[in-house]
């Protein structure tokens, strides 16, 4: 129904088919099993950092960068979820305007729906819809939730790690996690006071990873950017095009590396939405999950027998 029609580069079909996967209509996974095998071409890039850091704005700036080149992009910006309609606060209604019109570019906002991690569980299945549709870069744009957003470097090829100069202890927000999952390390709004320090912090903090860095045989850049002025753009951008040739060397082992990570992490998390989805039904659905959380609660028996007498019957087919 859809997969045709997207493998031929059909907008309408494409919006449909991530709007029914950010609904959790599980009747897509026939879709995407016919999408899956044309993709795997696209270049996925992540952009991560705390809120406030202009995430959006040089997504906007490198989006206009790739299309220069004559390379067309899909993006997908995970916004907050509403708490009214479930759907994302934001949206893609204020992001990027001037990509509007290009058919080049591809924009769709995906709501987090309560998961952590910066990214919602429809990702990597939205990636797949793009890939197939021919994009040859496709960027997702975390929510911006701090220090656990450390879920992007599982999906993502190149991993954009932005913060910005004058936000306190700024080397401190960022190092835990999130300083290790970063390709490429951008100081944004970098015409602020504080741009020197925060660089050789940053520089300091690269420095007593060496060894790490040395085996993988990267070490991520630190690149200044003003991206509402475009400044250090092209740097950016040359800097993602040399880790994608790095991930390309030695006979695309690294390349592999990070595709089985993504992968790994997408069957993981279709397992596990699967076996949730056969527990409820095994529990009569939510009313008799909320039967037993009753029970559970008063006492009458406790979640840890119940978790463990359900997984049995699951994996033992025991009615």
């Amino acid at each position: 129904m859809f997969a045709e029609k997207i493998i031929q580069g059909d907008i309408r079909a494409t919006a449909r088919l991530i709007r029914l996967i950010d609904d959790g209509d599980q009747q897509v996974f026939s879709e995407l099993a016919k999408l899956y095998l044309r993709a795997g071409h696209a270049h996925v890039i992540g952009f991560t950092g705390s809120p406030g850091v202009g995430k959006s704005t040089v997504v906007n700036a490198i989006v206009t960068r790739f299309r220069r080149d004559g390379k067309t992009v899909g993006v997908l910006a995970i916004d907050p979820t509403s708490p009214f309609t479930g759907g994302a606060i934001l949206g893609d209604r204020i992001r990027m305007q001037k990509h509007f019109l290009d058919e080049g570019v591809f924009i769709r906002s995906l709501a987090t729906r309560g998961k952590f991690g910066g990214l919602t569980r429809s990702t990597a299945d939205a990636v797949v819809v793009l890939d197939a549709m021919g994009k040859d870069v496709i960027i997702i744009e975390t929510v911006g939730v701090g220090q656990d957003e450390v879920d992007i470097a599982q999906n993502a090829h190149t991993t954009v790690l932005i913060t910005i100069p004058g936000m306190g202890d700024d080397i401190q927000a960022i190092k835990a996690g999130l300083m290790e999952i970063g390709d490429l390390l951008v100081v944004n709004k970098a015409d602020r006071e504080g741009t020197g320090k925060t660089i050789r912090e940053m520089r300091f903090m690269l420095q007593m990873s060496s060894e790490r860095y040395s085996v993988l045989g990267w070490t991520p850049p630190v690149i200044e950017t003003v991206a509402l002025q475009e400044t250090g753009i092209d740097e950016l951008y040359r800097a993602i095009l040399d880790h994608r040739r790095y991930l390309l060397e030695h006979g695309q082992d690294n390349l592999k590396r990070v595709e089985k990570i993504r992968v790994r992490n997408q069957l993981l998390d279709l397992l596990k939405e699967g076996l949730l989805d056969a527990a409820l039904a095994r529990l009569g659905g939510i009313r008799g999950l909320d039967e037993l959380v009753e029970q559970i609660a008063i006492r009458q028996t406790d979640p840890y027998k119940v978790s463990s007498d359900l997984t049995e019957k699951l994996l033992g087919g025991a009615p």
